[in-house]
């Protein structure tokens, strides 16, 4: 007899929440807001958006399916199934939050404030909810498969992120390594370098680009294909700024390996979630067996 199928429902807390939370009571979190030239109104209605989308996802799923519910937070201890439809409410951030947790699962990115959001991962209204699913389980859904980077330190330990991995000093400060590109090495001192797949091409590695004026092009959504960039290198005697940008083709990766006490390396900006990597380790960067199967 056939699995029946589960729909796990991917959220985060408000703002508002994390008001209360941090203030206690509405009137102590209205009275922040106004020191800061904001309103409750306008937070709560942001609230009530997510609710009322959150509301219509959970009742569109079919009564006899299995249903799961986790936050953000708690995204790490969760046991996804092989089998789960991903249903992730919120902004496009948080697609990229759950995608390292997941393998061949369908996810469907639902927008809870359109217009607001830049939609590039949630594309979908609550409303088509109960649509969605019938066709994903069904097998008539269509699903882009996005690319993913990997780094993997020289001990096994290993991240995949879906817009960029960044390695830099865990303290914002210089960071010094050699890197290896293209059949070429340099040592360099900067303030970190990013490695960025088609999907992260319209976040940070956009800003970095427009900086450099187009030196090295962007892989687009269904590339299988990464920009990687250093950001600040600093000349001097011992450092070099050669090489700063370029493409890793599938069987192409980027080295670096650590001349600092230490280096950290995390994915999508979820810092807490990263690895360490000490003087003399290597970090290799390359395109991840994994995708994120998109819907």
């Amino acid at each position: 007899m056939p699995l029946v199928p589960r729909v796990v429902v991917v959220h985060r807390r408000t703002e508002l929440d994390e008001l209360l939370e941090r203030h206690g009571t509405r009137g102590q979190a209205e009275f922040f807001l106004r020191t800061r030239g904001r309103t409750l109104a306008d937070v709560q209605g942001r609230h009530d958006a997510q609710d009322a989308a959150l509301a219509e996802v959970r009742a569109s799923v079919p009564t006899e399916w299995r249903r799961g519910d986790v936050e953000r937070e708690d995204l790490y201890r969760f046991g996804f199934e092989p089998g789960d439809v991903v249903v992730v409410v919120g902004q496009d951030g948080l697609v990229a939050n759950v995608a390292k947790y997941l393998g061949a699962q369908a996810v469907v990115g639902i927008d809870p404030e359109p217009g607001r959001n830049a939609g590039v991962l949630v594309m979908h209204r609550s409303g088509e909810t109960r649509r969605l699913l019938h066709a994903v389980v069904g097998g008539t859904a269509r699903v882009q498969d996005r690319s993913m980077v990997r780094a993997v330190l020289d001990d096994g330990q290993a991240l995949d992120a879906l817009n960029e991995v960044f390695v830099g000093h865990p303290s914002h400060q210089s960071a010094r390594y050699r890197i290896g590109a293209d059949g070429g090495s340099e040592a360099q001192s900067s303030s970190g370098l990013i490695v960025a797949t088609g999907t992260g091409a319209t976040g940070w590695a956009a800003s970095i680009h427009r900086e450099r004026a187009g030196a090295t092009a962007l892989p687009g959504v269904a590339d299988r294909a990464l920009a990687w960039f250093v950001r600040e290198a600093w000349p001097s005697p011992a450092t070099g700024t050669s090489l700063t940008s370029g493409l890793l083709s599938a069987d192409e990766s980027l080295s670096v390996l650590v001349q600092s006490d230490a280096l950290v390396v995390f994915g999508d900006g979820l810092e807490a979630d990263r690895l360490t990597a000490a003087w003399g380790q290597t970090v290799t960067l390359s395109l991840s067996s994994r995708t994120l199967r998109l819907v």
